[in-house]
């Protein structure tokens, strides 16, 4: 698909999904980087049972980070749909297996990693800390020039949890009133990314108990705004020029 028709699909459906940008062993290196970053930095992760099954703040810990988004077509499209200049401001990763998973309902990504949320504003609100980091809710004007790039690093099917959308719900700003008989499930191959607006309303499922499946994303988020209101500032804030 050429860039224009996925520049043209976040603009109406809020979402496009990129297919095979990474191959079998770029998947395998991105597995391993993640492993390294989680086994560095224990304190970002979620366990159970000993097993990670999410983790937070991975946008330092990841070594050679930028290397998971500068290749095409991901940078051609963060750089038209963004600015040529544009920041990496969160990084995640989830699991899902099967003896230890877990749902999401309906929500839109609305929180953004802040370095002080304890600063008077009219632009955020609910501030909240999680994994050591501050949060807000970010203001409509900040989140529509965002744009999250989730890498799978499993093949995703209808048995291990696959994120559902309703297309054009972005366009309602931070409404969240899901129509799931308008939804859409995301099922792709490990290697393909899925491009989304963080205001795009979206839910999971549990994967199926039998059959030792996972379903492993990394998460990152992007923003074309460096400079926040009221003296805000990113957590963390990776330029790309």
């Amino acid at each position: 698909m050429k860039l224009a028709e996925h520049q043209n699909r976040l603009k109406k459906q809020g979402f496009t999904i990129l297919e095979s940008v990474f191959d079998a062993a770029g998947v395998q290196r991105l597995l391993a980087m993640v492993a390294q970053a989680i086994a560095a930095d224990e304190g970002s992760s979620i366990r159970s049972g000993g097993k990670v099954y999410a983790a937070r703040n991975l946008i330092e810990s990841i070594s050679d980070v930028d290397s998971c988004f500068q290749v095409d077509p991901l940078l051609e499209l963060l750089r038209a749909d963004l600015s040529v200049r544009f920041g990496l401001v969160r990084v995640l990763y989830f699991d899902k297996p099967s003896d230890k998973s877990w749902y999401l309902p309906w929500h839109k990504d609305l929180t953004i990693a802040v370095k002080d949320n304890t600063l008077p504003t009219t632009h955020f609100s609910k501030p909240t800390r999680k994994a050591g980091i501050d949060h807000v809710e970010g203001s409509e004007e900040i989140l529509k020039n965002m744009l999250t790039l989730r890498i799978h690093l499993d093949d995703v099917t209808t048995r291990n949890g696959p994120l559902e959308v309703i297309p054009g719900s972005h366009a309602a700003g931070k409404s969240i009133a899901p129509v799931p008989e308008r939804a859409v499930k995301i099922l792709v191959n490990a290697g393909d990314v899925l491009a989304m607006r963080p205001m795009l309303s979206h839910a999971s499922g549990h994967t199926e108990a039998e059959g030792n499946l996972r379903r492993r994303i990394l998460h990152l988020e992007f923003c074309g705004t460096e400079y926040l209101p009221d003296g805000y500032q990113w957590s963390h804030y990776l330029s790309v020029d």
